[in-house]
């Protein structure tokens, strides 16, 4: 069928006037009912219609519909008794609200001589309609009528847009079209209110079509079900399976309490809060047992609608709740507490806090509901849930499904808490264990960074710089396999390893064989069921700054950078050596000369490796990064983080050492080969005060002279030649170092009243800042430093 114009059908009489009472439509069914053509009455009062002897009120401001019996004055003077539906018409595009009055002209046969009627009514005991072919109405049944809030004697003949303005009778009347066009029927679902109803209903609208006994389609029956209680429970269903799948899409306390307000805003609730238990009161730990006052702070809201009504605790604010305010005795008790206006208990229930209240009334809440947080069999906060705008209260099936959402929540929630308290303990944990500063050395100027991984949990990176004996300085960077607690705890297990190892100047390929042996003991002590699980990667650098010599190895780690002081940074070529942990491989170390002003970066592989690129590219981009000019070394170490973690974060761990080398100038070293002959220990003495005139350090030569002879003497009579005396100096400390072809090691002892010697390496031990021996090729080296800062105080 084509689309007919429902307004132009002369079936219907109908008319449109305006606010101000003048008619603006007449269709030919009103010329029809009247006389009138639209030329005559189109733009005069509709009051001119009216009889003197009309009857029933007019609608008042406020109505959206009106219906009545009105005596109209024909064209030819008699009058005519009408039954009119009138309704308002909104405004549209800046045309004012009107009101549109129809009435049928021919209402048809009763329904019980209407045999279409009839046959259709004895089918279903539920709200009917009956549409001829011209989608006129011929019949509705009693619940119907009631429905509809009008009288079925007088609908009769109207047109489904006629009963209503609503846009869902424009789309009824759109599939009855359908429907009588292809014979097949249709099913239609709205949301509406039944006259004299405030809650809206859950309708399913079947249109069906009605045949003649020869198989014609002469009509449609239109069946209207009320399924409001089964749409409620599936949207009860909807709204909990929405919750499993947008709570706790991370381990973030403030992000999951959030997530739960959304959820629940607007399909249960308009406002929504989430009060978090202080856990700064109960030593980060919530309560077990809630006593009021209760701390609450502040964690998440929503609204429905912006800013309205304003909350009143503001995001972070921590507010405490009195006995008997509804947080603290839905804490206490554990059970849902709700209040309504209906029951008279809201304001009661609001009593403590005059701003609620105040807020209450000005904004129209009119139903509360607090729900205790509890996961665990702790005690974790409340959400309450409020309406103003959905005009029903909570119902016992609201209550259920709000304990259910937010049991979930507090798992969720507790969840996220436990992991944040295991992730600050780590990150302190690992802060502890991890360099607060790097100490100033001459050898190198370095600076690092450290970026914990972002969801997997701080793992076990770590980096040092330790300054070595003859100015030398070792630098090191290192991975624990895993995250958490136990991975940091590794990790400064091995750090502590690496120092003491350093401290005896074992070669970074011996340093590297040490560690391994200490990993595999590591993970043969974490128990037979995880043999095997400890593990990690390690590069260890020496840089020596008087022969501008680097030696370094490294054990399944990333090769380091090298930037030269003037050509683009390059990988350096170094074995890579087996992962620390699998035991019985060895390691082989690689040694280069660097230029004074060259650059080292040594990192782990979360900075490099990444989902969206491999190794490789991401290698790339570091060397991108370091062949850029930065004003220091600190500056360098940002911009490679922002050019390979844009986000500011990383799926692991990531450590970054940056050095740049210095060297010794030849000037600050001297040398002497001594003979193995006690009597030319005092000629020794005279050339090193000599020297230290020549480096104006005077002060010195005191503490200098005697510590060079106590160590000439001991290497002449318990070393082998050659033997040879070096000192040092920079700025803050004076080495004296004598080296022989011996490997035997000193050892520190305290000699007797009457012993002759043995006094010689406590005393130097005691003038000294610190004294040691490393093993060389050739032998040994005793050495020992001086302060020249406190020699000048």
């Amino acid at each position: 069928m084509s689309p007919v114009n429902p307004f132009d059908d002369a079936a219907t009489a109908r008319a449109v006037v305006d606010g101000s009472g003048t008619l603006r439509e007449w269709n030919e069914g009103a010329r029809l009912l009247l006389g009138h053509p639209a030329a005559e009455v189109v733009g005069r009062p509709a009051a001119d219609l009216l009889a003197d002897d009309h009857a029933g009120p007019p609608p008042g401001r406020e109505d959206e519909r009106w219906s009545g019996t009105l005596a109209l004055r024909h064209r030819d003077g008699h009058t005519v008794s009408v039954w009119v539906l009138a309704h308002r018409r909104p405004a549209t595009d800046g045309a004012p609200a009107t009101w549109l009055a129809v009435t049928p002209l021919r209402s048809g046969p009763e329904p019980e001589d209407d045999p279409l009627v009839r046959a259709a009514l004895t089918q279903a005991p539920c709200a009917m309609m009956i549409f001829d072919e011209q989608l006129l109405l011929r019949g509705v049944n009693d619940a119907m009528a009631e429905l509809l809030g009008l009288p079925a004697d007088r609908v009769r003949g109207l047109r489904a847009t006629d009963l209503s303005d609503r846009p869902q009778n424009a789309e009824l009347e759109r599939q009855m079209r359908r429907v009588l066009a292809s014979g097949r029927r249709h099913d239609l679902q709205a949301r509406l209110k039944a006259v004299g109803e405030s809650r809206a209903h859950a309708w399913n609208a079947r249109i069906a079509p009605l045949t003649d006994a020869g198989g014609r389609v002469c009509g449609v029956c239109v069946s209207a079900h009320d399924f409001t209680e089964q749409h409620r429970a599936r949207e009860r269903l909807q709204l909990v399976n929405e919750a499993s799948v947008r709570i706790g899409t991370t381990l973030d306390v403030t992000r999951t309490a959030q997530e739960l307000a959304d959820v629940c805003v607007p399909p249960l609730a308009d406002f929504v809060s989430v009060d978090l238990l202080d856990p700064h009161e109960h030593g980060g730990e919530p309560a077990t047992v809630v006593e009021p006052p209760v701390g609450l702070r502040r964690t998440a809201h929503r609204s429905v609608a912006p800013d309205q009504p304003p909350a009143v605790a503001q995001t972070g604010q921590l507010d405490v709740y009195p006995a008997g305010s509804p947080q603290a005795e839905s804490l206490l008790s554990g059970q849902v507490i709700v209040a309504s206006v209906a029951y008279d208990d809201l304001e009661h229930w609001l009593q403590w806090d005059p701003v609620r209240l105040r807020r209450v009334k000005e904004y129209g809440v009119h139903s509360m509901m607090s729900v205790p947080l509890q996961a665990r069999g702790t005690t974790l906060g409340v959400a309450v849930f409020t309406r103003f705008r959905r005009p029903e209260p909570f119902t016992h099936d609201d209550v259920l499904l709000a304990e259910e959402v937010s049991a979930r929540a507090a798992v969720c929630i507790d969840n996220a808490r436990r992991y944040s308290r295991e992730r600050e303990a780590t990150l302190t944990l690992q802060r502890s264990l991890l360099p607060r500063w790097l100490p100033p050395t001459a050898a190198v100027q370095a600076a690092s960074r450290y970026l914990p991984a972002a969801r997997s949990g701080v793992g076990g990176d770590w980096f040092d710089v330790i300054p070595l004996s003859g100015m030398r300085v070792a630098m090191v960077v290192g991975d624990v396999v895993g995250h958490g607690i136990p991975a940091s705890a590794t990790m400064g297990r091995l750090r502590t390893a690496v120092r003491t190892l350093a401290d005896i100047d074992l070669t970074p390929e011996e340093l590297l064989t040490h560690l391994d042996d200490l990993v595999v003991r590591l993970s043969e002590e974490s128990g037979d069921d995880r043999a095997g699980e400890v593990g990690a990667t390690c590069l260890y650098v020496v840089y020596d700054p008087v022969s501008r010599r680097c030696s370094m190895a490294r054990a399944g780690h990333p090769a380091p950078v090298l930037v030269p002081p003037d050509g683009p940074p390059e990988q350096v070529e170094l074995p890579s050596g087996p992962p620390l942990g699998v035991g019985g491989l060895p390691f082989e170390s690689a040694e280069l000369e660097l230029r004074e002003g060259s650059v080292l970066a040594l990192y782990t592989d979360g900075l490099v490796e990444s989902r969206d690129r491999d190794t490789d590219a991401g290698q790339a981009l570091l060397r991108e990064a370091l062949a850029a000019p930065a004003d220091s070394l600190d500056a360098a170490c940002d911009r490679v983080l922002h050019r390979l973690l844009p986000s500011g974060s990383a799926a692991d761990d990531v450590a970054l050492l940056l050095a740049r080398t210095r060297g010794l100038p030849a000037g600050q070293v001297a040398t002497w080969d001594i003979p193995a002959d006690p009597a030319l220990v005092a000629p020794v003495r005279k050339q090193v005060l000599d020297q230290l005139s020549d480096w104006n350090l005077l002060e010195a030569t005191f503490t200098a002279e005697l510590v060079v002879s106590e160590l000439v003497t001991n290497a002449i009579r318990y070393g082998s030649p050659p033997i040879r005396l070096r000192l040092i100096h920079d700025t803050a400390t004076l080495i004296c170092e004598v080296s022989d072809t011996s490997h035997t090691a000193p050892h520190l002892r305290r000699a007797r009243t009457w012993d002759e010697g043995g006094r010689g390496l406590l005393l130097v031990a005691q003038l000294t800042q610190r004294w040691g021996s490393r093993h060389t090729a050739e032998g040994k080296t005793i050495w020992a430093e001086l302060g020249l800062l406190d020699e000048e105080e």
